[in-house]
């Protein structure tokens, strides 16, 4: 990407060239020339495994996931611990072949985020915890690893709060990743 370009454009080239969520990030990460970046919230490693097959530009790849049962978390992804060893050899087996690039961190945000340096990404890719608590954590914690005019992206940006049963929290990634971007002065 050349310093000409703007975010926007940016975005608007990838969309028209992607069918799909994933083929957005890989087209994404490709043009921006990502070399560092994170994704928090790999479950089974399938965005993981497109990202560093599609993007060679991929350096290095943080994952953060804590693959354990989470006592407070009241989401339909929280399963038993066996259920997420299970995900953990999943998410291991499909990325091996770039063993080299990727950092696994096992653990919730809160407790292995700070073996990032500030400033050393170019790409946080947030997909974990949509509870209000939990985008808070996440993009409060993460934000200061992303470099000056990088890019902080993720899954699940809707205007509804009730994706799941309403016997689960809310997802409320939709209104805080707003006004998050207006008190740190981004662009959303």
């Amino acid at each position: 990407m050349t310093s000409a370009d703007s975010a926007s454009d940016l975005l608007e080239r990838c969309i028209a060239h992607s069918q799909s969520r994933l083929e957005f990030w890989v087209e994404f990460i490709r043009t921006a020339q990502i070399e560092r970046m994170v994704e928090v919230g790999v479950y089974q490693g399938d965005f993981a495994a497109e990202v560093l097959r599609g993007c060679e530009c991929v350096r290095k790849y943080y994952m953060v996931d804590p693959w354990r049962h989470l006592p407070d978390w009241n989401k339909p992804a929280n399963q038993d611990d066996g259920v997420f060893e299970r995900f953990f050899e999943t998410t291991k087996a499909k990325t091996d072949f770039a063993a080299e690039r990727r950092v696994i961190l096992r653990g919730k945000t809160t407790e292995v985020i700070d073996q990032i340096a500030d400033g050393e990404l170019d790409l946080a890719y947030i997909d974990g915890d949509h509870t209000l608590r939990g985008i808070t954590i996440d993009l409060i914690r993460v934000y200061p690893k992303v470099r000056v005019d990088g890019f902080v992206g993720g899954d699940d940006f809707s205007r509804t709060i009730w994706p799941h049963k309403t016997s689960f929290e809310p997802t409320l990634v939709f209104p805080f990743a707003v006004y998050f971007a207006e008190a740190v002065g981004a662009t959303i």
